[in-house]
This record gives structure tokens, C-alpha cells and sequence, in this order.
């Protein structure tokens, strides 16, 4: 009879060899799968935050793209399919799987997969999921998943046929008092005369950060009013994503876009930059570097059946001129071009109905321009020939890049002696060697009078671009004289509103600028301030800034062209920065701008004279202001801005709303009609 034998009893070495085994396999396991690093539109849902806030939201029918980033589990293994589903429907659009070999970012490997599906929309309001579905070479599957909203509109009162963005770039609350300050003027603690957009019956705040930043640049700041959407920094109209192309990235429809879609509305852009700069820019075309200038300004032309473009003017006149051409800065390596037979950008062209572009430098922008029935003007005369009622498209370039500022404009517009500060210098804008340069209120004037045409309505969008980059410099007056010369364009904005009643203008920033901040005021005069440079060093702060009683009211004496006789003038307003670099203080209006290192001729002469940056100048007062950042330049800020509104759909502008909320509030305006808060609604019962 056979014994009921115990099993053998494992030796301790082997079981923990087995074991180790087993984890190693298991691990392996784990790992060989293929797996989504990168789902678009930004979810956190798919970043394991269920209950974190929705990043995306689109208008029902506002188009967008899914694109995701695959990786295989091994060099050996590609991705062979893929598939889009929103809702657990699985989407009939084409999805291109593009293999990154040498066009994606570096550290991304060879073999990974850019899924994309272009050109998709969603009517039904709601909260929605979206799911990729990808299959590995050995058969594997790998899913991911997201989320994103279709904000609801509501049928409204009276739809608006006209959006007035005026954009003060950089402009925070302090540069908004500055200009009141100087240009209203104040008796007994009262403001004398009110800036324009303090007149707007109503006034919130706005909270400016991007996707990924607490602080914005412009890019980002304007486009999340333009598109409902956050943008990474130095990117607009776009998700990002893991290619090196500047312009292949995930799109989201612009306002204008979704406007001329669906109504036929026009859109126009003015500002005193160079017009490839973010924010005009962050109104019409699609890219992840804002600094590719050739593609930026060639979209505006190719594409403009996608967006309206009708106006077209600020500086930038490099960019329209061919690579052969003294001053121009055309070049391939900051252009577009899509590829026909390349399903990751043909579907581009084919379900955006984008227009293809080419890597074409020497390409006449300016004369296709023209051919393409768009009247031109080069100066502040030609652009006021420009009256004919059949004008209905409009081109004016009036610098090579960013057009002088108002001190410098205003300077030479006075005569000799008569400048605004440091005796009258008035010769700024010939050293540019653009004398004849209009100021942004009549750019304004012109812009509404072509746009007025339009049947159907216009989006417009005008900027003050240098209350940003004076701040930037620190320059005081410069960024001062560039908020008072933005209030007197949105004056004009606000006649024409006025004058219509279906015109919505809202008055905003994309951000603060240099944490700008309003000490008080100097307790000298002029003369003796000149004296306290002389001097030199901390006392000339000690003996000049003027704190709570002791600031006073300047008082700025206001000259026939709307701007200060002289911004030298005894007992000044003084300004200090919370996010500056080093520089040097004497209190006084600085002679020269500092050089714009986006001028083609910026380092020859004349301009190469002028102070490389704001630690090069007034320095003769020997008072050096430490800096709370490095570099050689102030910095953007998290602040919120304020945002004034006028006109039909003003009292939806009302508290703390994030800057993707303001394109809602537009949309919902224009396309379903007014629509009072409901506080207000309750108010008017009572």
C-alpha cells in the first residue's frame, strides 16, 4: 500500500528566485504595451484628475482636432491603426498616423505615432468623452480617454452684428490709472476728465493664465479670446503637440473663423506692431511659434476664406517684401508649406479647406496682396486717400516692423522744440525712416469705415501693442503716451457703437506688464530734479519721490493734438516696477526708445545709437534699481486685468471670469442673441 507522500518542500533560494521571476515577468508584461503619452484637446480626465476642471470647451458646431501621441513598446513595433470614438461612437473622419522618424520633438522615438482626425465638430451641449483606440503590429491595443464640453448658447434678445476687441497689450490696472493721471488730470480728489473706457457702463476682471503658465504671453492671452481655449506660451490657434512643425498642430476654430462660417462676418486687425505679432495674429492663424513670421503673414492672405481677413494694418512690411529686398526678413525656415500626399497634413488642407502654402521667400506678399483686391497704403497719406466707397479690403504696412511709438510719433508731428520730453527731440521716427506714420485712433477711424461696408458684420480687433513692449523697456512715458493714444481709439469705438446699437466693444488686456506700480510723485521741480541727476546716486530718490500727502496731483497740461504739452513738468507722477531687471532711474522722460532688435536696420546707424537695452541709459544719475527678475528686461505678470465692455451684451462682462469665458460671452452675443445675467433679470422684476 502507497503511502500518501508530502509534496518536496521548495528550497528557500529557489522560492525566492521563482518569485522574482515571476515579478520580473510580470513587470515585463506591464511594460510591453503600447501607451499614450499625449491626448488632445487637454483633459484631466486623461491626466487621472476626474474631477478636475473641463480644460477644453468648444461652441456647438466650432470645429477642432484629436490628435494623440502612441508609443510602442519597443523599437521593433509600430503603430498600424487607430481609431477616434466621442461618446462610445466610433467617428467616420479619416485618422492619419503619422510615423515620427525625424519630424517629431526630440526624445520622442523614432517609431511613435502622431493619430490625428481633423475639422471635427459637436452640436450637442454637454459634457462629452472622446476615446483613441490604437492597434500595435503584434496586435496589442492600447485606450485613452478625455473630455471636453460644448458650452451651451440660449436664444437671447437682439443678436449683435458687430465685436469691437480693443486689445491695450500689457495694459493692467495701474497703466490704465497712469493715463487717467496724466490725461484726465485730477482737482481735489476727483478726476477731471475720465479716460474713454472709464465711461463703459461696465467693468470685470480677468484671470490671464495659459495651459501651461500662472503667466501668459500674448500669444495665448489673445488667442483664449478668440477661441475659447487655453494655448501653451508662444503658441496660438493650437493645442500642442510632439511635432518639430510649427504649423501642423491640433487647430481650434477663431471666433472670426466660426463667424465668417456661419454668418459671412468680415474681420479686421490693427495694430501699432508688426502685424505678424501674437496678437494680431492670435485672431487668424494656427501655429506653436509665434516668431515664424513668413508662414504667419502668408496665412493671412492664403487663408483668409477661412477667417474674413478684409483689414490688414500696423508695421511688419519685411515680411511682405521679397528675401531679395534690402530689410526684408522672409526666409524658409519660418514658413509652411503642407504636403499633398502626407495624410498628417494633407487632411490640413482638405478638411479645413486650408490652403496648401509653400516655402516661398522670395515671394511678393505685397503684391499679392494687391492682386488679391486688397487696397494698400504705405503711410499716414496714402492711408487717408483711401476713402473710395468701393474699397472693402484694406492693407496698411506703415514700418518695416513695430511702428514708433506715440511719444516718438507725436515728437515728430510737433515742431522743432516742442516734443513731449528732454527739450524736444524730434528725431525718432526719421531715424526709423517712416516720418509719415498715422496714429492708432485714425488706423481706427479708416478700419470701421472700410468694415462698415460689410453686410453681414465685421469682427475687429485693435491694438495698443506697445503699452506691452515700453513696459517691457521700463520707458514710463512711452507706455503712458501708448495708453492714452489706445484710449483715443477706443473712443472712436466707442462713438461708433454708440451710434449703431447692435456693436458689442469690449475693452481688455491679454495681461499686465512689469507689475507696474504708482508711487506718487515727485516732491521737485523739473529743474531741480536735473539737478538731483547731476548729483547722483540714492538721494536723487530720497530728495524727488513724493509718498501719500506728499504726491499731490501732477498736473499734465494737455496740448491741442490730445497729448501732454511736455511729460517733464514739475512735481511728476512717478512709477515704479514689481517685475523688473536692473536698470537705472533718473525719473526723467528718456531721449531715445531702446533699440527694437526686430528692426532689420537696428544695427547700423542711426539706430545702432540707440540704448541696446534699459540698463544703458541714465546712467548719469548713477542710481541703479535692482531687479526682481534676471535679463535685461520687465516681465509679464499673473495679475488679472480689468475688462470694460459697451453696447448690446455689455452686463454679461459683470465679475471674475477667466479669459476663455470672454469668447463665449461674444459668441453667445452674436450668434443666439443678448442675454442679461440673471441678476439682473431679477433686479428689473423687482
Amino acid at each position: 500500500m502507497l503511502k500518501n507522500r508530502m509534496p518536496h518542500k521548495i528550497p528557500a533560494t529557489l522560492s525566492r528566485l521563482t518569485a522574482i521571476t515571476l515579478c520580473v515577468l510580470a513587470t515585463t508584461a506591464a511594460q510591453a504595451a503600447p501607451s499614450v503619452t499625449r491626448l488632445t484637446p487637454p483633459s484631466e480626465l486623461f491626466s487621472g484628475h476626474a474631477d478636475g476642471p473641463i480644460v477644453a470647451r468648444f461652441l456647438p458646431g466650432q470645429r477642432f482636432d484629436l490628435q494623440a501621441t502612441v508609443r510602442p513598446d519597443d523599437a521593433s513595433k509600430t503603430i498600424t491603426a487607430a481609431r477616434f470614438a466621442i461618446d462610445s461612437k466610433t467617428l467616420s473622419a479619416n485618422v492619419a498616423i503619422k510615423t515620427c522618424e525625424a519630424f517629431c520633438n526630440k526624445g520622442v522615438p523614432a517609431n511613435t505615432a502622431i493619430v490625428s482626425s481633423r475639422a471635427l465638430s459637436v452640436t450637442q451641449p454637454g459634457l462629452h468623452t472622446f476615446t483613441l483606440t490604437a492597434t500595435q503590429s503584434d496586435g496589442q491595443t492600447v485606450s485613452a480617454k478625455g473630455n471636453f464640453e460644448i458650452v451651451p448658447l440660449v436664444v437671447g434678445g437682439k443678436k449683435i452684428k458687430n465685436i469691437i476687441i480693443m486689445l491695450g497689450d500689457g495694459m493692467g490696472a495701474a497703466q490704465r490709472t497712469a493715463a487717467r493721471i496724466v490725461a484726465g488730470g485730477y482737482a481735489q480728489g476727483k478726476v477731471i476728465q475720465p479716460l474713454a473706457m472709464d465711461t463703459f457702463p461696465v467693468t470685470g476682471m480677468v484671470k490671464t493664465a495659459s495651459l501651461n503658465s500662472i503667466v501668459t504671453d500674448s500669444a495665448p492671452g489673445m488667442s483664449a479670446y478668440a477661441l475659447g481655449n487655453k494655448n501653451n506660451n508662444n503658441e496660438q490657434g493650437v493645442f500642442p503637440d510632439d511635432t518639430l512643425d510649427a504649423f501642423d498642430n491640433p487647430r481650434i476654430e477663431y471666433l472670426s473663423e466660426y463667424l465668417h462660417r456661419t454668418q459671412g462676418k468680415a474681420l479686421g486687425l490693427v495694430t501699432t506692431a508688426d502685424v505678424f505679432d501674437a496678437t494680431p495674429a492670435a485672431n487668424a492663424v494656427h501655429t506653436s511659434n509665434r516668431g515664424a513670421g513668413t508662414g504667419i503673414v502668408d496665412q493671412y492672405l492664403d487663408d483668409r476664406k477661412l477667417s474674413g481677413l478684409s483689414v490688414l494694418m500696423g508695421g511688419g512690411r519685411k515680411w511682405f517684401l521679397p528675401a531679395s529686398t534690402p530689410g526684408s526678413a522672409r526666409g524658409d525656415k519660418t514658413d509652411y508649406a503642407f504636403s499633398n500626399t502626407e495624410a498628417h497634413t494633407a487632411d490640413i488642407v482638405k478638411a479645413w479647406g486650408a490652403a496648401p502654402g509653400s516655402k516661398d521667400k522670395d515671394r511678393n506678399l505685397l503684391a499679392d496682396f494687391q492682386a488679391a483686391g486688397f487696397a494698400y497704403a504705405g503711410n499716414k497719406t496714402e492711408m487717408d486717400a483711401i476713402n473710395s466707397p468701393k474699397t472693402t479690403h484694406l492693407l496698411g504696412l506703415f514700418s518695416h516692423s513695430n511702428m514708433n511709438v506715440a511719444l516718438d510719433k507725436i515728437d515728430g508731428r510737433r515742431q522743432k522744440g516742442q516734443g513731449l520730453g528732454n527739450a524736444g527731440n524730434n528725431r525718432v521716427v526719421d531715424d526709423y525712416g517712416f516720418p509719415d506714420q498715422p496714429m492708432l485712433d485714425e488706423m481706427t477711424t479708416t478700419a470701421l469705415r472700410v468694415l462698415d461696408k460689410k453686410k453681414e458684420g465685421f469682427v475687429l480687433m485693435v491694438e495698443g501693442a506697445s503699452i506691452d513692449k515700453q513696459a517691457h523697456a521700463m520707458d514710463t512715458e512711452r507706455w503712458l503716451l501708448d495708453t492714452i493714444e489706445f484710449d483715443r481709439a477706443v473712443k472712436l469705438a466707442q462713438a461708433f457703437a454708440a451710434k449703431r446699437g447692435d456693436t458689442l466693444v469690449i475693452v481688455t488686456a491679454d495681461h499686465e506688464c512689469a507689475g507696474v506700480a504708482l508711487i506718487g510723485g515727485s516732491i521737485v521741480s523739473d529743474a531741480r530734479l536735473q539737478e538731483l541727476v547731476r548729483e547722483g546716486g540714492p538721494a536723487l530718490r530720497d530728495k524727488t519721490v513724493g509718498i501719500y500727502e506728499t504726491a499731490g496731483f501732477p498736473k499734465y497740461r494737455i496740448a491741442a493734438d490730445g497729448y501732454p504739452e511736455t511729460t517733464d513738468i514739475d512735481h511728476r507722477l512717478l512709477v515704479a516696477y514689481g517685475a523688473n531687471s536692473d536698470r537705472f532711474e533718473d525719473y526723467r522722460t528718456n531721449l531715445l526708445p531702446v533699440q527694437d532688435s526686430q528692426q532689420p536696420f537696428v544695427k547700423t546707424q542711426p539706430l545702432v545709437a540707440y540704448p541696446a537695452d534699459p540698463s544703458q541709459r541714465d546712467a548719469e544719475g548713477k542710481f541703479m534699481i535692482t531687479g526682481q527678475v534676471p535679463g535685461n528686461s520687465a516681465v509679464h505678470t499673473a495679475s488679472d486685468i480689468p475688462l470694460s465692455a459697451f453696447g448690446p451684451g455689455a452686463y454679461s462682462f459683470t465679475g471674475v471670469i477667466d479669459n476663455t469665458d470672454v469668447f463665449f460671452k461674444l459668441a453667445q452675443a452674436a450668434v443666439k442673441g443678448v442675454v442679461l445675467p440673471a441678476g439682473l433679470l431679477v433686479a428689473k422684476k423687482k
